[in-house]
């Protein structure tokens, strides 16, 4: 595995394998690598020649309350996970490459009713230094497809809205949600919760299957639906829950139970349910895609 950190070097990669008309798989990340992370470079090993990940702790998406330097920088072992994982280059850019104006540089800003909610009005502003980074790393790397996973669902859609409304010639692959034993979503955060915790964590997925049976079998009361899971999560010991939301898969939007009813007997993924809850100072995020 080759690392690389200038944007010269990478751009004349890129070109070789492109001259000798290879396909571009992109991976981009924030380090701090973990299962989940690996199985998206594999995603991008099938459907590419040659895979690109990045490791970019971006500090635009962050927010004021959001402390970026206690952000998890563990290099060496993403070096070591990675090249196991047979990746042909890991991108490592500075923050002077990516950013050299600072902050104040265009930005990329997706229309607000896939960010203005959910992750997006607890995270003021997240979404456009999500886009914007996003798109930056694109025009460097220049792959063919990229890969997200299902997990970060709200951003997943984010990007394939920027990437059709932009007519960015790239193919957004999604990944499964990659779970532990237990059902547990795999995440960064994961690591902070405390032995007690990770003995609750595993309830957030068993409480949104719950909700997910219920839809399936004919209750279309999202409101009552959401209501008894944000109660179920309370009583099985999560400190609190941001939200427990049934919206459309693809706009996000909320429906009413009309609309439920209709959507529900549709074949395609037709709906999501989207979740955050926290234990200490962990907020763990998951959905199902209903259908």
């Amino acid at each position: 595995m080759k690392v690389i950190e200038t944007l010269d070097e990478l751009r004349a990669q890129i070109q070789d394998w492109k001259t000798a008309g290879l396909k571009v798989g992109f991976v981009p990340t924030m380090g701090n690598l973990h299962a989940g992370h690996i199985s998206l470079v594999d995603f991008a090993k099938q459907s590419a020649d040659k895979v690109v990940v990045s490791v970019f702790v971006n500090p635009m998406q962050f927010g004021p309350s959001e402390d970026l330097d206690k952000y998890p920088r563990t290099f060496e072992q993403d070096v070591e996970k990675l090249s196991a994982a047979e990746t042909d280059v890991l991108f490592f850019p500075s923050v002077a490459l990516m950013y050299p104006k600072g902050m104040s540089q265009t930005r990329v800003c997706v229309p607000e009713h896939l960010t203005g909610l959910l992750e997006g009005a607890t995270r003021p502003g997240h979404f456009d230094g999500v886009t914007t980074v996003v798109t930056k790393l694109f025009n460097m790397v220049q792959p063919d497809v990229a890969v997200f996973g299902q997990k970060d669902y709200q951003q997943l859609q984010v990007i394939k809205s920027m990437v059709e409304d932009l007519a960015m010639p790239i193919t957004i692959i999604t990944a499964p949600i990659g779970r532990d034993v237990d059902g547990l979503a795999l995440s960064s955060r994961n690591q902070y919760l405390s032995a007690a915790q990770r003995q609750v964590a595993p309830k957030l997925f068993v409480v949104l299957n719950d909700l997910a049976l219920a839809l399936k079998s004919g209750n279309s009361n999202v409101a009552a639906l959401e209501a008894t899971a944000i109660q179920q999560l309370l009583a099985e010991g999560f400190d609190a829950v941001d939200y427990v939301s049934v919206v459309d898969a693809q706009h996000l939007m909320a429906l009413t139970e009309t609309q439920i009813q209709q959507k529900l007997a549709q074949k395609q993924p037709c709906l999501v349910i989207l979740a955050v809850a926290r234990l200490g100072n962990s907020r763990l995020l998951d959905n199902i895609l209903i259908n």
